[in-house]
C-alpha cells in the first residue's frame, strides 16, 4: 500500500513510498513497515527509532516537536501521532462491521457489551463484542489484555470479524483508550454512557479529567447519524444531553419516571425477575 493511501495529508515527495505494515512497537517492526513513534506517559517512541530503522522500517512518523536528526529514512512530523496511527490503521484494515457500538462509563461496560452481544445473537444476528472479556463472536474468539484494544489490534480484529460476516460489534471504550485516541477513525453508530464514579485517578489526576476522557466519545467520535443511549437519572445526564443537542445527535434515554424506555416496575418470582417497561406507549413484560 502507498503511504498516501494511509495518511492523506502526507507531502507529495513521500506519497509513493510503499508500506507493507504498521507498527508502534520497535520490537515488532518488519521490513517495509511504517513506524509510529508515540510519546507515552513514561517512555517515548523516539528512543526506538534507530531500532525500527535497523529492522527495515520504510518511514517514521513522529510528533511535530520531535528533534531527531539521525534518521536515515523518510521522517514525517504530525500534530498528533496517536490520531495519525488510528487513521492509518483504519485505512490499512478497511473492512469493518457496518454497525459499531461503543459503551463507556466507570461500571457496567462489560455487562452492557455482553448483554448487547447476547440480545443480538438470540435474534439470529451475527454479532461480536470487544472488551474486558476479550473478543467474542460465534466463529472468532480471542483473549485480550486491555479493555480498549490498541488502534492496530482494534482495526485488525474488526476486519477479521467482518470477514467472518459479523456486521454488528459492541466494544468497551475505556477512559485510557478514548484519551489515547485508540477508537478514532471508527464510524461509531451508537455511544452509550453508563455512570461515573471515582477510578483511574492515578492516570487522569482528577475527576474532571477522567470525566472529560469519557465525553470524548460523544463530543468527538459521533456524527449526526449516530445515537446516544443513557439513563436520564445519572448526575451527568444534562451534560450529555447538551452535547447531543449541540451535535444534533439523537438521544435515547432509560429511566424510572421518564425516558424513551421507561421501567414501570419489577417484582421477583422464585428464580426470576419480571420487569414491566414502557416503549412507545406500549407495555412489555420481560422475564430476567
Amino acid at each position: 500500500m502507498l503511504l498516501s493511501q494511509l495518511l492523506k495529508s502526507v507531502s507529495k515527495k513521500y506519497r509513493k513510498i510503499s508500506v507493507r505494515g504498521i507498527s508502534f512497537d520497535s520490537r515488532k517492526v518488519n521490513k517495509g513497515d511504517i513506524f509510529f513513534a508515540i510519546q507515552g506517559k513514561k517512555i517515548s517512541g523516539i528512543n526506538f527509532i534507530k531500532e525500527a530503522e535497523e529492522k527495515g522500517a520504510s518511514v517514521i512518523v513522529a510528533g511535530k516537536k520531535t528533534n531527531y536528526k539521525k534518521h536515515k529514512i523518510p521522517f514525517i512530523l504530525v500534530k498528533d501521532v496517536r490520531e495519525s496511527l488510528s487513521k492509518a490503521c483504519s485505512n490499512f484494515y478497511k473492512q469493518k462491521p457496518k454497525t459499531i457500538i461503543a459503551v463507556t462509563g466507570t461500571n457496567g461496560k462489560s455487562s452492557v457489551a455482553d448483554f448487547f452481544y447476547q440480545i443480538l445473537s438470540i435474534n439470529k444476528i451475527l454479532a461480536g463484542s470487544i472488551g474486558t472479556l476479550g473478543i467474542i463472536s460465534k466463529n472468532y474468539r480471542k483473549k485480550t489484555n486491555l479493555t480498549s484494544l490498541d488502534s492496530l489490534s482494534l482495526h485488525l480484529n474488526l476486519q477479521r470479524l467482518k470477514k467472518n460476516k459479523v456486521d454488528h460489534v459492541i466494544l468497551e471504550a475505556s477512559s485510557h483508550g478514548l484519551e489515547q485516541k485508540r477508537l478514532d477513525a471508527l464510524n461509531i453508530k451508537i455511544g452509550i454512557f453508563t455512570n461515573l464514579s471515582q477510578d483511574h485517578l492515578d492516570y487522569h489526576k482528577n475527576m474532571q479529567s477522567y470525566f472529560n476522557s469519557k465525553m470524548y466519545l460523544f463530543k468527538n467520535l459521533l456524527n449526526r447519524q449516530s445515537k446516544i443511549i443513557t439513563d436520564n437519572e445519572n448526575e451527568k445526564f444534562n451534560i450529555i444531553k447538551s452535547i447531543a443537542y449541540n451535535k444534533k445527535v439523537a438521544i435515547k434515554t432509560i429511566g424510572l419516571k421518564k425516558g424513551s424506555i421507561r421501567v414501570i416496575d419489577n417484582k421477583y418470582e422464585e428464580n426470576k425477575q419480571v420487569v414491566r417497561v414502557l416503549i412507545n406507549s406500549k407495555i412489555y413484560l420481560i422475564d430476567v
